[in-house]
């Protein structure tokens, strides 16, 4: 990270419970080479044991890695970030609106077979990313399940996420996908208009829909991943976490150019 980032991820990384006095023992490491680390692995897609000697150990920059995950520190880094790009956007740092989609990936042999499946339409045996973004493309939900798992039974877990995090979110544009029984459960159950954009029966190759596009583009900025190309992970919860970082830097860098 050039100084004018590593400014911008400081002031958004979550607070060590020893400077708040909730205990804990200070870390004995620099922040900003872990997070930097982290980043080269996610962007570069290189194996924890291929770490360069520029970083510390690998295990220990994995250690920083899990333990950021399971006290949901990532989670928090990212959703700070999206609130200082969105507010810089002039809009309101909690969103009104979004966008679901999902992404069949290929499945490394790491991957176990509990949690990888066969995406029949996309002819992918791995794992489905699906995610909602806000009507600037930033994610707003994350969840990570085998190929198999349907759009409609998969969207109402992440809707349900979705409401939970960012109650405000009252309408979600959606494909074909998500019709049916779904629809009736985000109105009812969650308070939400799930608005399904479909392609016109005239249409004859690419077009570009409304609102459809905009998570389309989102999958596109995290493919500049290489670690995002196809699931490495054993655990689907690392996978939300390899997009969690993903878009941070994404949104780290916006926010470090907008300073200058």
């Amino acid at each position: 990270m050039s100084d004018a980032e590593w400014a911008v991820v400081r002031d958004a990384m979550p607070t060590p419970g020893w400077l708040e006095g909730r205990g804990g023992q200070p870390e004995s490491y620099c922040h900003r080479q872990m997070v930097d680390a982290v980043r080269y692995l996610v962007a570069g897609g290189i194996a924890w044991r291929a770490m360069t000697t520029d970083f510390p150990a690998w295990d220990r920059v994995y250690a920083f890695f899990r333990r950021w995950r399971e006290k949901g520190w990532t989670a928090e880094f990212h959703d700070r970030l999206r609130e200082r790009v969105r507010e810089r956007a002039g809009r309101d740092a909690e969103p009104t609106a979004g966008v679901i989609d999902a992404q069949s990936v290929k499945a490394a042999a790491s991957v176990p077979a509990a949690s990888r499946g066969f995406d029949g339409g996309k002819k992918v045996n791995g794992r489905k990313r699906h995610i909602v973004v806000d009507t600037l493309g930033l994610l707003l939900a994350v969840m990570v399940t085998a190929a198999s798992a349907t759009d409609r039974d998969a969207g109402q877990t992440l809707l349900a996420r979705l409401h939970a995090r960012h109650w405000r979110v009252t309408r979600v544009w959606a494909d074909g996908g998500y019709t049916g029984r779904l629809v009736d459960f985000a109105r009812d159950a969650l308070s939400i208009a799930l608005t399904v954009v479909r392609r016109s029966d005239d249409t004859r190759g690419f077009t570009v829909l409304p609102k459809r596009w905009l998570v389309e583009r989102t999958f596109a900025w995290l493919m500049h991943s290489r670690r995002l190309a196809r699931d490495y992970e054993g655990r689907t919860d690392t996978s939300e976490s390899m997009l969690h970082w993903s878009m941070s830097i994404v949104m780290s860098r916006r926010l470090a150019r907008r300073a200058r």
